[in-house]
């Protein structure tokens, strides 16, 4: 017997001894990303999609998601994933662009039309094809998450139509896409830091911003933008998604466990989202913020006209996923 073997041999019958079963040498312990704190929406789904797979498997697949990005930046944790050194994670496809393409699609403004409409897509067609460019990339969507709808918020006057837009002073992330946005409409765009948007807006050094309702109203920037246009021009879907490495160690049962996992914490997600969201509005109506819905998007839509044909122009190949969201009812 070799040194190794009889260290193996001692440890084992110390586990017998101490009435613990040795770990069976299939049995899969998943690290999972998240950049979000305990009890955000995205976590608690996250841990019952685990809660759910360990369960349903009998403890062969276990884990433990690490909250508030302790294993990394996100960009940093998809290539992560992608090497397999994390096992699933859950991303904004936004980020997601940089190293699919097929997501990029998603973040162009006003591509869809509502949230409804953006899980209808996600969950069919362009779903499907987002997901083969994930898998191409060594990523498996596993269900799609809910980030809200971002819209426009300023101190001057209500977004009914894109000519409101022009001449007011817009933070926005730093993103080409999201300065040509509202340059399509005569606004200047402002990339800054977020965290300097509640002084900037105070100060006038920009009349407002966009963001969904939660960032709106946890950031207090209701109290000084009380203009709140549900503009909806950007629904960028997230992402629960499964490191190809990982994906392939599981048997086909397994896989199918955890895909079943995966969108019932979608639906999970997304409810407990939508509670947080109406929250969130009635906390800003009731701190005197005139909010008016945006029931009309086509104008919004036209006016990108110029967006899309230079991201077309750059991306040819995603011509088609373009269409068939925009085209979408």
């Amino acid at each position: 017997m070799t040194a190794l073997n009889h260290v193996k041999g001692v440890a084992a019958a110390t586990l017998l001894a101490l009435g613990l079963a040795p770990v069976s040498a299939s049995a899969l312990e998943l690290r999972g990303w998240n950049i979000h704190v305990e009890d955000y929406p995205v976590s608690i789904a996250m841990e019952a999609f685990l809660a759910e797979v360990e369960e349903k498997t009998d403890g062969e697949i276990s884990g433990k998601v690490y909250h508030n990005g302790v294993l990394g930046s996100q960009p940093d944790a998809i290539e992560q994933m992608r090497l397999g050194v994390i096992d699933f994670g859950e991303f904004n496809l936004g980020p997601m662009g940089q190293a699919v393409p097929e997501a990029n699609v998603t973040a162009l403004p006003f591509i869809f039309k509502s949230v409804p409409q953006m899980y209808a897509l996600m969950d069919g067609a362009a779903g499907e094809a987002i997901g083969e460019g994930m898998k191409a990339k060594g990523i498996v969507p596993l269900g799609w998450y809910a980030a809200g709808a971002r819209s426009f918020y300023n101190s001057v006057r209500p977004i009914n139509t894109p000519a409101d837009v022009e001449g007011l002073k817009v933070r926005v992330m730093s993103n080409d896409l999201f300065v040509k946005m509202v340059e399509a409409m005569d606004g200047n765009a402002t990339p800054m830091a977020f965290a300097e948007v509640y002084q900037s807006i105070k100060t006038g050094v920009v009349d407002g911003a966009e963001n969904n309702p939660p960032s709106y109203e946890s950031t207090n920037h209701y109290e000084v933008a009380q203009y709140y246009s549900l503009t909806e021009h950007l629904i960028i879907p997230e992402c629960l998604c499964m490191s190809l490495k990982s994906w392939n160690k599981l048997s086909p049962e397994q896989q199918e466990i955890v895909m079943a996992a995966g969108r019932a914490s979608a639906e999970m997600q997304r409810e407990l989202w939508a509670e947080r969201e109406a929250a969130s509005m009635e906390k800003v109506e009731a701190g005197g913020v005139t909010v008016n819905t945006v029931a009309d998007k086509a104008p919004f839509q036209d006016a990108m006209t110029p967006v899309y044909d230079a991201f077309l122009e750059s991306n040819p190949k995603l011509a088609d996923l373009v269409s068939l969201i925009r085209d979408a009812d």
